[in-house]
C-alpha cells in the first residue's frame, strides 16, 4: 500500500511547483554543456600510478593499560600489565602479548593481543578469551564475563607499577 501511495504522489505534479528538471512556461530549455576540448599545444595527459600511502608507524609498547568492572560491586579498576606478564583481576588472569599504538600526530589506534583465563570455583584455569582488543572500540572485543568485564584502555611506555623482576643468572 505504501509503495502505491508513493507512486501516485509522484505522478501528480503541483502546477505551481513543477519538477526542477522541467523548464517553466516561457523559459528556454537548458543548454547542453559543450564537450571539453584539449588546449592547443597542450601536452597529452599522462596516466600516473596512484601514490602509495606512507607506511603507518606502529609503536611497540612494553605496557598495556586495562580497565575492568566488577559487576557485583560496580567498582571500575584501571591496571597496568607488562607485556608477557599476568595480572589477576578478580577471577580473571589477563596476559597481554603485544601492545601497539601510533605516534601522537597520527590518528589514534591502539590495539593489543591479549589472553584471558578464568580461575573456576574448583581452581581450574580455563581460557575464555584470546584475541585483539582495540582501545578505540572497547565494546568490540572486550572480555565479558558473568561477574567481570575487561577492556583495553591504552598502551604505554612507562608505568607507576614497577617492572617484573628478571631472574638473576650466575
Amino acid at each position: 500500500m505504501l509503495l502505491l501511495a508513493a507512486a501516485q504522489a509522484q505522478e501528480s505534479v503541483d502546477p505551481e511547483f513543477p519538477p526542477l528538471d522541467v523548464p517553466m512556461e516561457g523559459e528556454p530549455a537548458p543548454a547542453e554543456p559543450a564537450p571539453a576540448e584539449p588546449a592547443p599545444n597542450a601536452p597529452a595527459p599522462t596516466e600516473t600510478a596512484p601514490a602509495k600511502p606512507a607506511p603507518v608507524q606502529r609503536i611497540k609498547n612494553p605496557i598495556a593499560e586495562f580497565s575492568g568492572i566488577d559487576k557485583i560491586t560496580g567498582r571500575i579498576t584501571t591496571f597496568d600489565v607488562y607485556i608477557d606478564e599476568t595480572v589477576q583481576f578478580g577471577a580473571l588472569q589477563v596476559t597481554p602479548r603485544v601492545c601497539y599504538s601510533r605516534p601522537k600526530e597520527e590518528e589514534p589506534k591502539t590495539d593489543s593481543f591479549v589472553e584471558v583465563d578464568e580461575i573456576t570455583l574448583d581452581r581450574k584455569i580455563q581460557r575464555i578469551f584470546t584475541g585483539w582488543m582495540f582501545a578505540e572500540s572497547p565494546g568490540l572485543n572486550a572480555v565479558e564475563h558473568a561477574v567481570y568485564d575487561v577492556w583495553l584502555k591504552a598502551c604505554k611506555q612507562k608505568s607507576d607499577v614497577p617492572p617484573p623482576e628478571t631472574p638473576k643468572t650466575n
